[in-house]
Formats: structure tokens, sequence, C-alpha cells
């Protein structure tokens, strides 16, 4: 199927589950040419088998196949609690879309499609999932559950923030942080989907925010959502332009080349802060350049889901 047009005949992401069935699809039929070859489509019914585990139930026809061991999962298991944190500030709605295409999405479409995709999967392997949602105040929260109903509850929460565009929503990301970490009790596998935008810039109050979310033993995987050639690379045509603040209103007029380089380096020198201060904390930090493939979004769950044996 061909997710733009079906993006398009769906009118954005109202058939959203579909679109994340082809993504996974998608990347199992491309998991040939990964370091998981072998493990394509039996991905969401197997585990790697961990020394030290029974071995009653090792798919030894699967081990045949691949030279590694496996075993089998059960209907009844709900190893995994996911909980799916999204920052749906204004600045996640960038750049302003009229319309999406697969290869054309602004940030918070990028991050409902990836959320669904990595729902879709979790589904197969029937764990439970959670969500929360904030921009300027705590928007939306669901506990981790695993039925039908709550997955289509969920599906419809982000249809919702795709098409509706909030308006000067400030961020301040580590009030609601410690908020949702009170909130999840159990151990539980966290993906955390922002684009690191703060209105209030105190990175000592954000970082330890952060920190709060590793209690209990959680597992925390933050993916930096962001637009590469225009956030990162600053990559604008040197005309003079109004460059707006989304979230504060605020502007400034100026020729980019003026300040390119300069606002590069701080942009790259907040990230390896950023990435500093995750490895300090053991919080799994991903890049997630919305002009990408979902790939790298669905290895590291793969990667992750193995903490949890």
């Amino acid at each position: 199927m061909d997710l733009t047009k079906e993006l398009n005949k769906t009118g954005g992401f109202k058939n959203l589950d579909l679109l994340a069935k082809q993504v996974v699809e998608g990347f199992i039929a491309g998991m040939h040419k990964s370091p998981f070859h072998g493990f394509s489509a039996e991905f969401a019914e197997h585990k790697i088998y961990n020394q030290g585990e029974s071995t009653k139930h090792i798919d030894w026809k699967l081990y045949a196949k691949t030279d590694r061991l496996y075993t089998k999962r059960y209907d009844e298991e709900t190893n995994l609690r996911c909980h799916l944190i999204i920052d749906n500030s204004s600045s996640m709605h960038y750049p302003e879309l009229k319309s999406f295409s697969i290869d054309h999405l602004n940030k918070i479409a990028f991050t409902a499609l990836a959320s669904a995709s990595l729902m879709h999967v979790l589904k197969k392997q029937r764990d439970a999932i959670g969500m929360s949602i904030y921009s300027d105040s705590y928007n939306y929260y669901a506990p981790e559950k695993g039925s039908e109903r709550h997955h289509q509850m969920l599906l419809n929460q982000l249809s919702d923030l795709v098409v509706t565009k909030p308006v000067n929503k400030q961020t301040e990301t580590y009030t609601y942080l410690h908020q949702i970490a009170k909130k999840i009790k159990r151990r539980s596998l966290i993906f955390f989907f922002t684009d690191m935008f703060q209105t209030d810039v105190d990175q000592e109050k954000l970082f330890e925010a952060l920190r709060h979310l590793k209690y209990n033993k959680h597992e925390v995987v933050l993916f930096h959502v962001f637009d590469k050639e225009k956030e990162v690379l600053f990559d604008f045509d040197n005309t003079p332009k109004r460059y707006v603040d989304v979230e504060t209103g605020d502007h400034i007029n100026l020729y980019a080349e003026n300040i390119k380089e300069t606002y590069k380096k701080e942009v790259s020198d907040f990230f390896e802060t950023l990435k500093l201060k995750c490895a300090q904390y053991k919080i799994k930090y991903v890049e997630a350049d919305i002009t990408k493939n979902f790939d790298n979004i669905l290895t590291t769950y793969m990667v992750e889901r193995q903490k949890f044996g």
C-alpha cells in the first residue's frame, strides 16, 4: 500500500492503525539487511533466550533457521508495561503543513505515527500500553492496559494530536515529567517523544526530571524529535525573514547567514550536553530526525525489549 496515498485519502491520520501496520510491515520486510536477520516475521512471537532460563520453550525450528536461540511467547504472557510520553507543545507542530505525506511530516505527525507503530508491535506482543500527553498542562493520561478498546482509544488520541494544533502552548517539561513519574508505579519501558524546546531554559530542572523517570527501575528512551535541515543545520535561503517562536509569539527579523554558524554551534553544544546527561542517568538517547524513516525507532524498541526478558 502507498502510505502517501493513504494519508491523503484519509485526510491525514484518521486511519492511523492501518498506517502503523504498513510501517511495521515495511520494517520487517527490510530486516534481512539488519543485524536481526532471520528474526523477521517471527519477532513479535519470540524473545531471545537468556542463559540460565528454562529451555522448555526454546523454538528449535527457529534455531535451525537462524542459529540463534529464541523462546516462544504465549497468549497469557504480558511481561512488559510500556508508557508513551508525548510533548504536544506548539513547537512540536513545526513545520506547519496543510497536507501530509509519508516523507513529509512535521514533528507531531512523525511522533504520532512512530508511537502508533510501536503500539502495533506491543499489541502483537500482548503487552500493556499507557500514554501521557502534555504541553502547558498535563493534557492526557491513560494507565497501561492491553485491551483492544484501550488500544483504539490511544490511537484516537494520537490522531487528534496531529489535526488539532495548539496555539502558543509553552512547555515546562520538567513539571509534567515529575507528575508522570509519580503515576508510573510498576517497572515499565518508557518512550519519551520531545523536541526538547523549553520555554524555561533551566536545564538542571529538566535533567532532574529526566532522572526522576528512572525511579522504580524503569527503562527510559528519549526520542529527540527534530527537523535536521531547518532546526539543526538552519538551512534557509539568505533572504530577510521573520523567525517566530511558536510557543511565546516572540519574533526576530534577520538574514539566516548572519547567525547560521553561531546557531549551529549552540545547537550542537546543547545536543552534546543532552547526550552526556542521558548517558549519566542511564537514559537511552535516540535522535529522531523527521526526514528519516521509522527503522531507528523500531530497532530501538527491539533492543530495549530484550532488557525485560
